[in-house]
């Protein structure tokens, strides 16, 4: 009975842990995407994936995330891993090269999207050093590791992201690999991994095609695409599934429509979308940069204006004055279209792809050295000689910021050592030299707020006061003086002196003459006081009332004498602490 119940029960598990696999997962989840966004790092983010899908992009991969800080980091997760509703369908892509690492990180999201990437294509610098990306190719059994338990733990398929190998029949091989170990769609980036920077050529599409041919799950190319007639070409020659594009969809957000629209409209409608869905200020610019990217060759001061902002507006400013110009400029285009006579395929105000030059034509190489830009003009001019680029930078952009070529010169020395001295210093040295002499000597230095000369002073200042005060009471001691908590019976002689602390006195003594400080209780038949109250020999003022032995006393009466209160509450006379000493010393 127990056996079957636990079928039952490991049935119910699997129906609920059903996913769809391979072409299932492309048309169902996926919705048979054709248009792909890549993964970006600081690029593919909410605001600039929302852009993608409003022109024409069915399926967007969100940043790489790095998938142990990703585990580690709650604050890392919740800055990173933003999304909405409206934001699918979605595919989370990890770089990892840990598979219980990369298992915790793919389960963090795996509820709010639609399958989680393992990123294998990425050839960086800081790839290499980290060890992830391209520079796990090699290291098969690791990849069927990572690719396996996602495949078995995780609730929403497991997809992966590769660059080719120099060798077809490897690539092949690769790809076969992770197709077994669980793989259910395959992006296949037609560059090696030696392929980037300037050296990024062109993409191999006959590998892509080779690859598609020998696994049976849905794969995407990636890989010069530039234009929405790309995209079909790649399709139809290669008979890929789905077309991802990166650097052509950051220089025209809307080329999976085909339509040729111009840069500000793009700009102004990811800086809304930045408003709805922020994101860090490096990444808007960036984006920014970008679209700008032929237009900044024609107005450079517009560059300066994005290079500095600090807030979405100064982007909308510099988007606004670009707008008027290019407006300007597309009326005279009209006109005469032989103005702008360029090499790009379209006016400059139209998005269109950064198409990088390439390293192996000298020709070309030998004429970009030999362009001017601006700022290398003004540096040959008398007002910046002898200037960095980066301070003739800062004078351009605020021309009345004090740089001082010879500012350390101003400056003058410490006498005991080559620092900088401080400006307020006494003694004309930098702070460490000066703490030493200071403490050395117990000297005050006003400059660096050294009061040690002070203190001391301070501190001897009270003591001699303290020990003046022990030695007038050592001599006041023969003439009669109680001091701490005394009690005089009823048979002692009025004591002429002092009374210091809790001094309790008995109904039937005599009239105390001298001085009565702390608390003091006289009895009900005691005579009226006379002498001083207080440390100091202060005279009693004409407010203070006598009070015969004989008269009763009223229990609300109140005596007020001098800075001192005298109450008479309940029998008892109080007479506060003297604190004068105490406020002078402080």
């Amino acid at each position: 009975m127990e056996e079957s119940q636990h079928e039952e029960l490991e049935e119910v598990d699997m129906q609920e842990n059903n996913k769809l696999s391979g072409f299932d997962f492309w048309r169902g989840a996926l919705n048979s995407a054709r248009y792909v966004v890549a993964p970006m790092v600081d690029a593919s983010e909410l605001a600039w994936r929302m852009l993608s899908r409003r022109y024409g992009a069915q399926l967007c991969y969100t940043p790489m995330f790095h998938s142990s800080v990703f585990v580690r980091d709650p604050n890392y997760r919740k800055e990173a891993m933003q999304t909405c509703p409206e934001d699918r369908p979605l595919i989370v892509q990890f770089c990892a090269n840990d598979p219980d690492t990369f298992l915790k990180a793919a389960q963090y999201v795996e509820g709010i999207c639609d399958a989680v990437d393992l990123n294998l294509g990425c050839p960086q610098t800081i790839a290499k050093r980290g060890h992830y990306g391209a520079f796990l190719e090699d290291e098969w059994d690791l990849l069927k590791k990572m690719v396996g338990l996602c495949h078995q733990k995780l609730r929403v398929p497991i997809t992966c992201k590769i660059r080719v190998f120099e060798s077809k029949e490897k690539t092949v091989l690769y790809a076969q690999m992770l197709e077994k170990a669980g793989c259910q769609l395959l992006t296949v980036h037609g560059r090696t991994k030696e392929q980037k920077g300037r050296f990024t050529g062109l993409a191999d599409w006959d590998i892509i095609k080779l690859v598609r041919e020998s696994v049976s799950i849905p794969v995407f190319a990636n890989g010069n695409i530039q234009y929405l007639p790309d995209v079909e070409r790649c399709i139809e020659e290669t008979g890929v599934q789905g077309v991802m594009s990166a650097e052509g969809n950051l220089h025209n957000p809307a080329l999976f429509t085909g339509d040729d629209l111009p840069v500000w409209r793009m700009a102004e409608d990811y800086l809304e979308l930045a408003d709805k869905y922020p994101c860090p200020l490096s990444y808007a610019r960036g984006h920014m940069f970008k679209m700008f990217h032929h237009s900044l060759n024609v107005h450079p001061d517009i560059r300066d204006i994005i290079a500095v902002g600090k807030t979405l507006e100064c982007f909308r400013l510099a988007t606004l004055k670009l707008k008027e110009r290019c407006l300007a400029d597309a009326e005279k285009y009209k006109e005469n279209p032989e103005l702008f006579s360029t090499d790009l395929p379209l006016p400059y105000w139209i998005c269109q792809p950064y198409v990088r030059p390439d390293p192996y034509n000298e020709d070309k190489t030998k004429e970009k050295k030999t362009m001017k830009r601006p700022l290398e003009e003004k540096l040959k001019s008398p007002e910046f000689a002898g200037l960095s680029k980066n301070k003739v930078k800062k004078l351009l952009r605020n021309p009345l910021k004090r740089l001082g070529r010879s500012s350390e010169e101003n400056y003058d020395k410490c006498v005991a050592c080559p620092n900088i001295r401080g400006r307020k210093c006494t003694y004309m040295m930098c702070k460490n030299c000066c703490k030493e002499k200071t403490f050395r000597e117990i000297l005050d230095c006003k400059g660096h707020r050294i009061v040690l000369h002070t203190k001391n002073s301070s501190k001897a200042a009270f003591d001699q006061k303290i020990k003046e005060m022990e030695e007038r009471t050592s001599e006041n001691g023969t003439q009669g003086t109680v001091t701490g908590n005394a009690c005089l019976d009823k048979t002692q002689e009025p004591t002429r002196g002092t009374v210091t602390g809790n001094a309790c006195l008995d109904k039937t003594q005599e009239p105390t003459q001298g001085t009565v400080t702390g608390n003091a209780c006289l009895g009900m038949t005691q005579e009226p006081t006379q002498g001083l109250c207080g440390d100091q020999e202060d005279r009693l003022s004409p407010e203070c009332q006598t009070v015969n032995s004989e008269e009763k006393m009223d229990s609300s009466c109140d005596v007020v004498c001098d800075s001192r209160n005298i109450t008479l509450m309940s029998r008892t006379i109080t007479v506060a602490e003297d604190t004068s000493f105490k406020e002078g010393m402080g």
